[in-house]
């Protein structure tokens, strides 16, 4: 014979028992909570609210919420909120108050309001619930700040740094002017071209606030700095920049600005022998992380005979910079004149780096 076992059925509270539990829970809270009526009359608080906001516990419960403290509370955004919620037709989720009693400095505060429905029919009960986040929101405008200021004072740096370069180049081109000798005027216009080169960048990277530089841009300012000080002619030797969109990281741009400007000088020196015209383009051109920039000019052309060819300085200074830019260099013939590229190429998964390059220039 089997026994009967009668389904648990959950007890039934009234709306006075459901109301002494919420009152009960509120108090008991480590949060500031406040449980509020129709009116929005304060029916329980934690003591965490009383604590966080400095206010005398017995003086709270019955009170209308914004007559709280010295009437802080009474802000028209917080009675807005708060009676749109009475009335059911919305809920404050996470909603940012500013509160400031009198004397005492302003306060951030989270707020959460819900339309409890408990009770007998048209009893209204609301939870609003209160976090201050005050010292968060005041790190992180001191931390916006610290960034804000890190970066204005980069920038003032990278300005300074230009000028003095730039300071530094004159007086280089001061000096050439005046030596008597063609190779000591020679040599110091190749420095010259070098501090001018680096200056340039600092003053692309000056006028930038997030440290890319555009290439296009930084090439063109660069030749015409290079050209202003070695092409005496401009009718004569034309030089140029064919680049696309391209933006590079300020480390990359340097090497890249350091290679072309070697390469130009380059061909300013021995691709025109005896006063001959011609043109000079600077080519740069990406896509993903796979580049290639190359010059070319249309002069006389590669040494027919490869012992011509002594490497000197330009041709260290351009192959440590591509072997750092884990880059290959190859010059071949443009009939006329000679191309020099200098290109990286992104290697397969599992494949060997390249090979050191080796080129004469």
């Amino acid at each position: 014979m089997k026994s009967k076992v009668s389904p648990m059925v959950a007890p039934t509270l009234d709306g006075e028992a459901v109301l002494g539990l919420a009152l009960a829970l509120v108090q008991s809270s480590t949060a500031p909570v406040l449980l509020l009526d129709g009116d929005l009359n304060v029916l329980a608080a934690s003591a965490s609210f009383s604590r966080t906001f400095g206010l005398d516990p017995a003086g709270i419960i019955g009170r209308p919420v914004f007559a709280l403290g010295h009437g802080e509370w009474d802000v028209p955004q917080l009675r807005s909120l708060l009676t749109t919620t009475v009335t059911g037709a919305a809920e404050v989720d996470a909603y940012e108050l500013d509160l400031q009693a009198p004397g005492e400095p302003v306060r951030r505060l989270v707020l959460n309001a819900r339309n409890l429905s408990y009770g007998a029919p048209g009893t209204v009960r609301l939870m609003l619930t209160l976090a201050d986040v005050t010292d968060a929101r005041d790190g992180e405008a001191l931390r916006d700040r610290l960034v804000l200021e890190k970066g204005v004072l980069l920038q003032e740096l990278q300005h300074r740094v230009a000028n003095s370069l730039q300071i530094i180049a004159s007086v280089i081109l001061q000096t050439a002017r005046k030596a008597q000798s063609d190779e000591t005027r020679m040599y110091l216009t190749d420095a010259h071209s070098r501090v001018m080169s680096v200056a340039e960048l600092q003053r692309q990277l000056s006028e930038t606030s997030v440290g890319d530089v555009e290439l296009r841009v930084y090439f063109t300012a660069l030749c015409n700095s290079i050209g202003a000080s070695m092409i005496r002619d401009p009718g004569q030797i034309a030089l140029s920049v064919d680049a696309d969109e391209s933006h590079s990281t300020a480390d990359v741009s340097v090497s890249l600005g350091l290679i072309v400007t070697e390469l130009v000088i380059n061909s300013l020196k021995h691709a025109f022998p005896d006063g001959a015209s011609g043109g000079i383009i600077v080519r740069y051109r990406s896509e993903g992380p796979d580049w290639t920039l190359s010059v070319t000019d249309n002069g006389v052309g590669l040494p027919k005979d490869p012992a011509d060819a002594e490497p000197g300085l330009g041709t260290s200074i351009v192959r440590a910079l591509a072997q750092q830019l884990k880059a290959d260099i190859t010059a071949a013939s443009a009939n006329p004149g000679t191309t020099v590229s200098i290109s990286h190429r992104e290697p397969a998964p599992g494949a060997a780096s390249p090979k050191p390059a080796t080129l004469a220039v």
